[in-house]
């Protein structure tokens, strides 16, 4: 029991308890406690872009041969596709066998849209194939650092990388320092990473607050049927896949356990970025393929937010009594494989982005956006998780596929016969971290 306490995982469950604790039994506190939730993510973010940009230059240096660093990328964004659109094609499938929006007949007179007016500005950044690609590249160098947008900066940290390889022995001083201060980078996030427990507690303790103890059981059947269908999604898909690449999905969640808990309580994965990364290198994975796939996974494969995005898109239609053909189903598809590209770093991503996509749906009125705009948390913590055990499992499968990992190590470290506590990972030198 005390090394469970002393452990981060067991410190971020007692967190998670005591927050629902807290909201339950003194709502004004949990309410009060929100802005240590708000912080922690936070401290997270603004350590993100530079090291997503440290760590992406040095796996591209090291490789050595950018025609594998080419291929790595196109093996990576072929799976995102396969996968992504059976995720998409599973919200379509369970919202028409479930129907979670039949019988509702919301009139949408009724509905108020002031709600939505916040996310109305930002529906354009997503809503065409030219727009996201003029969305990729920053308008100056800093700027992508500045925004935090981890698709700009991957995109830079791709050509700077490229040229420093080319500089062969000149650039070795420059790549060197590059990895130093990835290195402080990661012992910053290590100690950052300790105040976690706090982040949950102050998320955890605001919802319930906010949302009441039983909240969870009167979410209804779209919010229910969501859950089950990133269940799903990643025990029957991602596990089979898992397991054609030799792996065990179910060891592979417990080796993340802590990063899942955290997660879990922040809503956000972006608050493990940074640990995912150096455990994923632990596992056995070259830094040069792990920097590559996670920061790219991060917009382009978005699992469960895609799931999200079909089956939230039928609900509405189902709950305002529009009828969908089979055509009106496959242009949601066609449009929900591009929108969902654009999730990542768009404010209020998820709402905006299931804007865009009923823009393109004009039978769907848009207004039924208020309908789920008021459970989008609850769904959020969903969506978090199931985009980063996909994105954990895209690596691993696209190093498997490469030959990119050490399959001894690999089932040494699932196994348990090494440790996996994230801070003790954090705290280790590089070397120690990536073998």
């Amino acid at each position: 029991m005390k090394r469970f306490f002393a452990s981060l995982f067991g410190q971020v469950v007692t967190a998670l308890v005591l927050g629902v604790v807290v909201g339950a039994l003194w709502p004004e506190v949990g309410v009060a406690l929100k802005p240590l939730g708000d912080l922690f993510i936070k401290l997270i973010k603004f350590a993100i872009a530079p090291l997503v940009f440290g760590v992406v230059v040095n796996g591209i240096v090291g490789a050595g041969d950018l025609k594998k660093v080419g291929r790595v990328g196109l093996k990576s964004l072929i799976y995102f596709e396969a996968v992504t659109t059976l995720a998409l094609a599973l919200g379509i499938a369970l919202a028409y066998v479930f129907q979670p929006g039949a019988g509702m007949n919301v009139n949408t007179a009724t509905l108020d849209g002031s709600a939505l007016a916040g996310y109305s500005s930002h529906v354009k950044e997503v809503t065409g194939f030219t727009d996201f690609i003029m969305r990729l590249v920053p308008t100056t160098f800093i700027d992508a650092f500045a925004k935090g947008d981890v698709l700009q900066v991957l995109i830079i940290a791709i050509l700077f990388g490229a040229g420093l390889s080319l500089l062969g022995e000149r650039g070795k001083p420059l790549a060197d320092s590059i990895e130093r201060i990835t290195e402080v980078l990661f012992k910053i996030i290590g100690i950052i990473v300790k105040l976690a427990p706090l982040g949950v507690l102050g998320a955890v303790s605001f919802t319930v607050a906010k949302y009441g103890i039983g909240s969870l059981k009167q979410l209804g059947l779209l919010v229910g049927l969501f859950y089950v269908g990133v269940a799903l999604f990643v025990f029957v898909i991602l596990g089979g896949i898992m397991r054609l690449a030799g792996f065990s999905l179910i060891k592979l969640l417990a080796y993340l356990r802590e990063e899942l808990t955290v997660v879990a309580g922040t809503a956000s994965s972006d608050s493990v970025l940074p640990q995912v990364m150096r455990k994923l290198e632990r596992l056995g994975i070259k830094d040069s393929t792990v920097g590559l796939v996670i920061p790219t996974g991060y917009s382009f494969n978005l699992d469960a937010f895609s799931l999200y995005l079909t089956l939230a898109t039928v609900f509405i239609a189902q709950a305002t009594n529009t009828p969908l053909s089979f055509g009106h189903l496959l242009v949601i598809l066609g449009i929900a494989l591009l929108t969902s590209k654009g999730a990542h770093g768009v404010p209020g991503s998820a709402i905006v982005v299931l804007a865009a996509t009923l823009s393109a749906v004009p039978d769907i009125p848009l207004i039924g956006l208020v309908l789920v705009l008021s459970v989008d948390w609850f769904v959020g913590i969903a969506r978090a998780l199931g985009n980063l055990v996909g994105n954990c499992v895209a690596t691993v499968v696209i190093a498997a596929w490469e030959g990119d990992i050490d399959r001894a190590q690999a089932k040494r470290v699932l196994n348990g016969e090494v440790t996996t506590d994230t801070a003790a990972i954090l705290d280790a030198p590089v070397a120690e971290a990536s073998v």
